[in-house]
C-alpha cells in the first residue's frame, strides 16, 4: 500500500485578452502551433503570477503591444474548449495603440472588425460574441448551469 499522495488533476488556468483597437475592431493572432488558426491573444498563467501580470505579457509576447486591461469580461471553462488538454481561461478586454509585431507562438498578428471575422481556434468567437453583446448592452455573460457564460 502506497502511502504517497495522489497528485491533483486539475485544468490548467489561462488567460485571454480582447484587445480593442478602436472602431470596432480587435487584434487577433496567426497561431503558429496548433490549432492553426486564428486567435486572441494569451496563454498559459505561469506558477507565481497573476492573471492580470499573464495577460499583459502573453500580449506583449505575441502582438509586441502593451496593454491596458480595462475590464473582466468572464471565465470560460468548457473541458473540451481546448482540443489539447483542459483548460479554463479567465477572458479580459484591454485597449492598446502601439505598433503591432508578431511573436513567440505567432505567426502573424491583425486587426479584425467584429463584423468580419475570421475562423478562430479555441472557443475564441463564443468569447468574441459575449464582447459584442457586452459592447451592445453594457451586460456580462452570466454563469450557466453547465458552467459557460451565456448571454441574456
Amino acid at each position: 500500500m502506497s502511502t504517497e499522495a495522489a497528485s491533483p488533476r486539475n485544468p490548467f488556468p489561462t488567460v485571454d485578452v480582447i484587445v480593442e483597437r478602436g472602431q470596432g475592431r480587435v487584434l487577433l493572432i496567426k497561431r503558429r502551433n496548433p490549432p492553426l488558426e486564428w486567435a486572441l491573444p494569451g496563454g498559459f498563467v505561469d506558477y507565481g503570477e497573476s492573471t492580470e501580470d499573464a495577460a499583459r505579457r502573453e500580449v506583449m509576447e505575441e502582438t509586441g503591444v502593451s496593454v491596458l486591461l480595462t475590464e473582466l469580461l468572464g471565465v470560460y471553462s468548457q473541458p473540451d474548449r481546448d482540443p489539447r488538454f483542459h483548460c479554463l481561461s479567465i477572458a479580459y478586454i484591454g485597449r492598446s495603440r502601439d505598433l503591432v509585431s508578431a511573436g513567440d507562438d505567432a505567426n502573424e498578428v491583425r486587426e479584425f472588425s467584429l463584423d468580419d471575422l475570421p475562423d478562430l481556434a479555441f472557443d475564441h468567437e463564443r468569447i468574441l460574441r459575449d464582447y459584442a453583446h457586452f459592447k451592445d448592452t453594457g451586460a456580462r455573460p452570466r454563469p450557466t448551469p453547465d458552467g459557460e457564460p451565456t448571454i441574456s
